[in-house]
């Protein structure tokens, strides 16, 4: 089977999930290939029927990343109809009362008001990394953070994510 990795990534963590997904993905005998979404307007693949789609976000600021959003919504009817699975990546899934579907807002709201339905949806914890942040948005994830009882050092880098779960979620792509 022939899986299509689309996903856009601000600091790098989405792109190191998508990276883990598609060497279990590649173990398994499947093949690969990588769609970045850089702008929204890159093209859906035109064997879908054929294939599978795995589409990976992280949320900034409360909202997954634009060029995401742009390629679901000008893609909805497609995507929909294809095998399509999705996942986000957020700092709020660092705790595991807010880890799932059900319990992750950000996931929940944003395939309610997009009208997006993927096959399979999973969320995980990002990472944090506050040496490599400007300083507005150290001061803004900082603020976050604190209102959340997050780690507020700004000398610290912390990985959040699950890689067990994120195991578990690729071994239900090629279920």
């Amino acid at each position: 089977m022939k899986y299509y990795l689309a996903y856009a990534s601000h600091d790098g963590q989405t792109k190191k999930i998508i990276g883990k997904i598609s060497e279990f993905l590649e173990k398994n005998g499947e093949k690969i290939v990588f769609l970045p979404l850089v702008t929204g307007m890159e093209q859906l693949p035109p064997d879908l029927k054929n294939s599978r789609i795995l589409i990976g976000a992280p949320i900034r600021y409360g909202f997954h990343l634009r060029p995401v959003r742009q390629f679901i919504s000008r893609n909805l009817a497609e995507l929909n109809q294809a095998h399509t699975a999705f996942f986000s990546v957020n700092l709020t899934a660092r705790k595991p009362e807010k880890s799932t579907l059900q319990t992750n807002a950000y996931l929940r709201k944003y395939l309610e008001k997009s009208k997006f339905e993927p096959k399979k949806a999973a969320v995980f914890a990002g990472a944090l990394n506050y040496p490599d942040y400007k300083p507005w948005d150290q001061l803004m994830i900082q603020l976050i953070m604190k209102m959340t009882n997050g780690p507020t050092d700004p000398k610290l880098t912390v990985e959040f994510t699950n890689w067990n779960a994120v195991e578990h979620f690729a071994k239900e792509l090629i279920q």
